[in-house]
């Protein structure tokens, strides 16, 4: 029996491996991201594929920016990572599978969602998932656009605030420092610090403020969330008005962790303030994600397709 196509979600908090044919996810495995290294983070992806079976096709997205030959830079939200990490080659030699493609994990969803979920049927597609970080998918033309230095599409690193909040990628006033669940994190932490209550720190103690948690703390009224996450909404739905005048596409779809736990409301809140800032004329809709977990890997199973 031939082996299969396995494509492979790496993200800040967890990994997750499945067997795709086309929109259908078969079996999967899942575990928490390893937080020692590239090195580790290869090797659970290797014990993954083998659980699977094996695979005669291999994609993988990952955070971060790849170049055309799998070597990731630029990786804040993986933890012991110091790039640049040939991802590509080191996953070759762990798993052995020859047909293998690393990208970045937001341009694998946007792939899925523009082949079999919210952007089907549309050629000029812009994709933002807020998770650990903030990342962006530019399709156009029908085609993926990662720009010489595989930059394209990356909104979370967007400037809407001049002298803002410190990045973790070492910058300031982007959209991820204010918009990525990190982000938040580290600014409602600071925040009870300097001796404000909120049940977003009562809640999550002193384990990571995962999208749940914000979620709970939203439901009881808390003030820090929601001032937190009208933030988060300013600056993505601020970002994503400037990109559609930049690239002008037709159609923005909005996943990610964080968007997928709090729902079509927060979507909808970030479409309106995008559509605020452009004006009736120029606005394009901006929809909530369709494929949900499945986005990455089955964006990265047509990675390894085409491998």
């Amino acid at each position: 029996m031939a082996k299969p196509t396995v494509g492979v979600d790496l993200g800040g908090t967890k990994v997750l491996a499945a067997v795709v044919d086309g929109r259908d996810v078969g079996e999967s495995t899942k575990r928490p991201t390893p937080t020692d290294g590239p090195e580790a983070v290869v090797s659970a992806i290797a014990e993954m594929v083998e659980e699977l079976g094996g695979a005669h096709r291999l994609g993988v997205g990952t955070p971060g920016y790849v170049d055309d030959d799998g070597v990731v830079g630029g990786v804040p939200n993986l933890q012991g990572w110091d790039p640049p990490v040939p991802l590509r080659a080191m996953l070759r030699e762990a798993t052995g599978v020859a047909h293998l493609a690393v990208d970045n994990d937001v341009n694998a969803a946007a792939l899925g969602e523009v082949a079999h979920g919210a952007a089907e049927g549309h050629h000029d597609v812009l994709c933002v998932f807020m998770g650990t970080g903030v990342g962006g998918g530019l399709v156009l033309s029908g085609e993926l656009r990662r720009g010489p230095r595989g930059l394209a599409g990356e909104i979370g690193h967007l400037v809407v605030r001049h002298g803002g909040r410190a990045c973790a990628c070492g910058g300031n006033g982007h959209v991820e420092a204010y918009a990525g669940r990190a982000g938040m994190e580290a600014e409602a932490r600071r925040r009870h610090a300097a001796g404000e209550e909120t049940a977003l720190v009562d809640i999550a103690g002193d384990d990571r403020m995962k999208s749940s948690v914000f979620d709970k703390a939203l439901k009881k009224g808390d003030r820090v969330a929601e001032e937190l996450m009208e933030e988060a909404v300013v600056a993505v739905g601020t970002a994503i008005a400037s990109a559609v005048m930049l690239v002008d596409v037709d159609l923005v779809v909005v996943g990610g962790g964080v968007a997928d736990k709090l729902g079509p409301e927060l979507v909808a809140r970030v479409g309106a303030e995008s559509s605020g800032l452009l004006g009736e004329a120029l606005a394009v809709p901006v929809v909530p994600a369709a494929l949900g977990d499945d986005a990455g890997v089955v964006g990265a199973a047509l990675l390894g397709e085409r491998a």
